[in-house]
């Protein structure tokens, strides 16, 4: 990320990446969407620690956290030691985006009627997990407010006034504009379809997770989505039953961000944190900054 001076064919989100070797600045000529390129990733994770720790949270100050502020932690450090998870292709090019930036759906009120928009929230990868929360709910909470409409409920109304074949062209102009990094700043701020990451918590509504897929407009890379808890009875070595409670979820992730050995070590060193989620307290002992 760093303070580095923006050179000719960066984007305003991002660095291109120049010293790519030939296959990976090939990729996203042959896989030319992100649904060609997309890869699938199940887990689980055992949460007893977890949730100790984050009973522990909440009862020192910091009510409502859970798994997905954890989640998000979680992506936000392993970004400070494998970079080239934070990139993402636009213009058939792969670049390091500048911030992390997590995006997320907000339903006003859980009621199915309900009306849903969308926030941003940029994080630096020497966040701690409180610092996350405090940056997330500051807004969520906005967000829900029904005296305020977010940037993306202003350009989704105003573009939604149009009519629908004005719109159909609007939409192909903006992927154009995008392509040549032409976007509009406004638009840009404003779409749910720019960012590096979003996870969501599905499991909050008593579902299991979902392989989501990766949209095509826009350069978000990774989608996670969580599931419920659940319970399993294990038998221990010593023979003892126990029973042990569990939390599955899947990740679709673009390949042609990084390559595959690179992206399996940031994910174990996602599942490290998400085991040992004190480490995510104090901030990294030293932030990687991704190649030129």
């Amino acid at each position: 990320m760093g303070n580095r001076k923006r050179k000719f064919g960066d984007r305003r989100e991002g660095r291109l990446l120049r010293s790519l070797d030939p296959y990976n600045a090939m990729t996203p000529f042959i896989m030319k969407k992100r649904n060609d390129a997309s890869n699938y990733f199940s887990d689980s994770i055992e949460i007893t620690g977890i949730e100790r720790f984050l009973r522990g949270k909440r009862l020192h100050g910091y009510p409502g956290m859970g798994l997905l502020h954890l989640f998000i932690a979680a992506f936000v450090r392993v970004s400070a030691s494998y970079p080239g998870i934070n990139r993402f292709v636009a213009g058939q090019r792969v670049y390091s985006r500048n911030t992390i930036e997590y995006v997320m759906t907000v339903k006003k009120e859980m009621r199915t009627d309900a009306s849903e928009t969308s926030i941003k929230v940029s994080f630096d990868p020497s966040d701690t997990i409180n610092e996350i929360y405090d940056k997330l709910n500051k807004e969520i909470e906005g967000a829900k407010s029904t005296l305020s409409e977010t940037n993306t409920d202003a350009v989704a109304k105003a573009f939604m006034k149009l009519p629908r074949i004005i719109l159909k062209f609007v939409v192909f102009a903006l992927e154009v504009l995008d392509y040549f990094n032409m976007m509009p700043k406004v638009i840009l701020r404003a779409s749910p379809f720019h960012g590096s990451i979003i996870i969501t918590d599905i499991g909050s509504i008593g579902m299991p997770p979902i392989y989501h897929h990766l949209y095509n407009f826009g350069n978000i890379p990774i989608f996670i989505a969580m599931g419920a808890k659940r319970r399993v009875r294990e038998i221990r070595q010593d023979g003892v039953v126990v029973e042990r409670k569990y939390v599955d979820y899947n990740l679709v992730a673009d390949e042609r961000i990084c390559d595959g050995f690179y992206f399996s070590q940031a994910l174990k060193l996602f599942r490290n944190y998400l085991r040992k989620p004190q480490l995510l307290d104090v901030p990294p002992e030293t932030v990687v900054e991704d190649v030129d």
